[in-house]
């Protein structure tokens, strides 16, 4: 067995998720997220998940809300919600992140798209979103369906 393959396969899969400002889904913990952001303005429970709210004041860089889903069991971050202070479109996204994948042969990093039900009832009751696979990462778009409303940072999709 090659060396690098050897050392492919010591890296867990979770070290393969998207990280967002130093912690990664799948992988930090709930301490790593105080220790590096502070107290956040709120804590909620929802569906087992301990859910580290930073808005406000105590909202971080570039953002208006960032919200980091917690294991309640493990305290491990299983997602990060990011909600930007800057308007971002598709474009942007595109030129940063990839564009969409093609149907037979995806370059990689590529999206693909996909819609989810809005929570507000907008837009027909579903809202567009890109989802990155490969990245671990989804964003999100308001009823105009160009303008970003979130990003989702995820551990990678166990195969």
């Amino acid at each position: 067995m090659s060396r690098v393959l050897f050392i492919a396969l010591l890296i867990p899969l979770s070290a393969l998720a998207k990280p967002w400002n130093g912690i990664v889904p799948g992988d930090s913990g709930a301490l790593d997220v105080v220790g590096k952001f502070g107290e956040p303005s709120k804590r909620l429970k929802s569906k087992g998940l301990e859910v580290l709210v930073y808005t406000r004041e105590t909202a971080i860089k570039g953002t208006v809300q960032a919200q980091f889903k917690v294991d309640a069991q493990t305290q491990v971050v299983e997602r990060i919600d990011v909600y930007p202070e800057p308007i971002l479109d598709a474009a942007a996204i595109e030129k940063s992140y990839g564009g969409e994948c093609a149907p037979k042969a995806p370059k990689e990093p590529c999206y693909y798209r996909k819609e989810a039900e809005a929570k507000d009832g907008g837009a027909g009751g579903k809202r567009p979103y890109f989802l990155y696979l490969k990245l671990g990462l989804a964003i999100f778009f308001k009823d105009d369906g160009k303008t970003v409303q979130s990003f989702a940072f995820l551990p990678e999709p166990k195969e």
